[in-house]
């Protein structure tokens, strides 16, 4: 009988028997029965990336990486300019969602001046060439394999030699050297640690694709994300067009950098002006919107935040979309306190438009602005932006960067601002009148006199 042992879905940790929890990262029924692993004297440790003598870190040379465009600006942009040499590019998101269509067609785009060669191992060839047809791509130049041994696919990368080796997916691939299931926890850690060893030997630039879990996390160990170089989330509803690629993880470039795409009967498409996506078009100004300027990466994007106060009774509830809940909470008591706006007897809800998702803090002045102005039913001026951190001692923190997101909002034509006081800019911007507020009470009397 065939020894078994259990695996811990979340950290790739073993336990000879089952637990309710892993004993290394302490996640609850995450530990799958697995086939254990026969001992292989002959496989020797190696390490990822190339052993180099010790030098001192003044004498290392360090030139600029160069990178090939993929010829999808967007993708370029998310991943820092384009694919570094060697680089080993993990993208994860949902089913459907758009993966395989954006890789074919940076693929086909650099088979043009490069060797492409695109590794299937959930669809035939034919799968493949029929999407190349629909989407109107040539394909000429673009080598499909289909398979899903890893110790065939090494060898075709040997034979081939491309530039460029995108595997989809590395859930379907496996190893003759494990007895596992292909996409078990031990299977997907080896074959991804056998890419990239091969990809920093090599020079050859790798793109793995990977499945999501129903929680929207990269399914296998989380030693997976820290073995490569790149980890991009595709992000998006599959009702809408608009699709979004963000770098969650990039040596090469600046993390949280986002892509927009929407999704054409030719395929994805960049967007180059995509704070038009996440602006609503209102004929006149209406309660509870707000503009705001916010930063994803290098890019500042203008997103409008809806708020919507109604009557709640006993129980009102607090519910916001693409947007902190707990923070909303927070946000609403400092309201209460330190501006005497009262929402204790009211359902409060808040959104951010266009399905796009805001982190940073920057938004908690926007957010107040816009339930302020659906409380009392009064819209804010046509034109109108604001950006600034709430503290809980209400005062009004300036945001990073805060000169570049001014620019941007006078670039599209607003001509009305409410930001920190740090944050005013030393020499007028141009068609823009801008209000330098230090506490939010100060914010809400310069929004009443517009």
């Amino acid at each position: 009988m065939a020894k078994t042992v259990y695996t811990c879905r979340e950290c790739g940790g073993t336990s000879p028997k089952w637990l309710g929890q892993c004993p290394q990262c302490k996640a609850w029924n995450t530990l799958d029965e697995t086939a254990a692993e026969a001992p292989n004297r002959n496989n020797r440790f190696q390490a990822l990336a190339r052993s180099q003598p010790v030098a001192t870190l003044a004498e290392i040379e360090a030139a600029e990486v160069e990178r090939t465009p993929t010829g999808q600006e967007e993708l370029d942009r998310v991943l820092g300019g384009g694919i570094v040499e060697g680089a080993v590019v993990l993208i994860g998101g949902d089913p459907g969602i758009g993966k395989s269509t954006l890789l074919l067609q940076a693929a086909d785009s650099m088979s043009a001046h490069t060797r492409v060669l695109y590794v299937t191992g959930e669809e035939s060839g034919a799968q493949i060439a029929l999407r190349a047809r629909r989407l109107a791509l040539s394909g000429a130049r673009v080598r499909v394999l289909a398979e899903i041994q890893l110790e065939k696919i090494v060898a075709a990368i040997d034979a081939e030699a491309p530039a460029l080796c995108i595997v989809d997916s590395i859930q379907t691939v496996y190893s003759e050297q494990l007895n596992s299931a292909p996409g078990s926890v031990a299977q997907v850690r080896e074959c991804a640690a056998q890419l990239t060893r091969l990809a920093k030997a090599g020079g050859c630039a790798i793109v793995l694709v990977g499945h999501v879990t129903k929680e929207g996390a990269l399914a296998g160990p989380r030693v997976l994300e820290h073995i490569v170089d790149t980890v991009l989330y595709f992000e998006g509803d599959t009702h809408s067009s608009f699709r979004l690629v963000r770098a969650i993880k990039n040596r090469f470039g600046a993390v949280n950098e986002i892509g927009v795409f929407a999704m054409t009967e030719r395929g994805l498409r960049g967007v180059s002006n995509p704070s038009a996506i996440f602006l609503s078009t209102h004929g006149e100004p209406v309660p509870g919107s707000c503009v705001l300027v916010t930063l994803e990466g290098t890019r500042p994007l203008l997103v409008e935040i809806q708020a919507l106060v109604d009557s709640g009774g006993p129980s009102p509830r607090r519910l916001s979309v693409g947007l902190d809940r707990d923070r909303l909470a927070m946000l609403l008591a400092v309201l209460h306190r330190h501006a005497g706006v009262s929402c204790m007897d009211q359902d409060v809800f808040v959104n951010a438009v266009g399905g796009v998702r805001i982190n940073e803090p920057a938004a908690d002045l926007a957010v107040l602005l816009a339930i302020q102005g659906s409380l009392r039913g009064r819209p804010l001026p046509r034109g109108f932006i604001a950006f600034g951190e709430v503290g809980l001692a209400g005062e009004v923190r300036p945001a990073p960067r805060g000169q570049e997101r001014l620019k941007e909002a006078a670039k599209l034509g607003f001509s009305v601002a409410v930001v920190p006081k740090a944050n005013a800019p030393k020499k007028p911007i141009e068609g823009l009148e801008i209000h330098a507020v230090e506490r939010i009470e100060q914010a809400i009397d310069a929004v009443r006199g517009l």
